[in-house]
C-alpha cells in the first residue's frame, strides 16, 4: 500500500485487489465519520467510496461464481437444478 496521504485517490480503481480496495474504503468511511474534512473533499471521497464499493462487490459476484462453478462441477447437479 502507498504511505502517501491521498495517493490511493490517484490509483486506478479498476487494477484494485479486493483487499487493497476494501482497505481503502475503510480508511475514506473512517475519514468521513470523523467530519473534519473540506466539503470539497468529503464530497471526492464518497464518490470514490461509492466506486469503491461497486468495484468490490463486482469482484465477489465474480468470487462467488467461481465458487458456484466449483462446486456445480464438483457435485454434479443438485436438487435446486431440478427445479
Amino acid at each position: 500500500m502507498v504511505d502517501t496521504p491521498g495517493a490511493e485517490a490517484s490509483r486506478p480503481i479498476d487494477g484494485l485487489s479486493f483487499e487493497e480496495a476494501l482497505q481503502e474504503l475503510e480508511g475514506i468511511v473512517r475519514e468521513l465519520e470523523g467530519g473534519q474534512g473540506k466539503l470539497e473533499k468529503a464530497v471526492a471521497q464518497y464518490e470514490r467510496g461509492a466506486a469503491l464499493r461497486r468495484h468490490c462487490e463486482t469482484l465477489l459476484a465474480e468470487a462467488e461464481q467461481k465458487v458456484q462453478a466449483i462446486v456445480d462441477s464438483a457435485a454434479g447437479p443438485t436438487l435446486r437444478d431440478a427445479g
